[in-house]
């Protein structure tokens, strides 16, 4: 079974785009089906069989609320950092990093908790 990863994240018109990602492929849409339909059509026909996960974006037990809040305020940071041909202070930079860390680790430990709830 493959696994495929969908994420909203922002294009460059400013508008939501979704991200479908399994493995060293990726796709990119304007919808999250959009997206996972590009990606379905790279992958070989013995790996079409796939199990889909959303991430709703929302507080949870892996990524507190004030931990979200404070990453979309250094992104936003980052952003008008690097186009105004800048970078952000060192402590800034540390704890971003730290921030998109910790949410990876989340994104493991969501999964896993999924996993747990599939039947065997």
């Amino acid at each position: 079974m493959t696994n495929v990863a969908i994420f909203p994240e922002p294009s460059a018109h400013g508008e939501v785009e979704y991200r479908a990602v399994s493995g060293g492929r990726q796709a990119i849409a304007r919808t999250a089906g959009g997206a996972l339909d590009a990606l379905t059509e790279q992958l070989p026909a013995d790996e079409t069989g796939t199990l889909v996960i959303v991430q709703n974006h929302r507080p949870d037990r892996f990524f507190d609320a004030g931990q979200q809040r404070r990453l979309g305020e250094l992104m936003a940071a980052w952003r008008a950092s690097r186009d105004a041909g800048a970078t952000l202070t060192p402590a800034e930079q540390a704890e971003l990093e730290a921030l998109v860390d910790a949410e990876v680790k989340a994104s493991g430990e969501r999964a896993a908790a999924v996993r747990a709830d599939l039947p065997q």
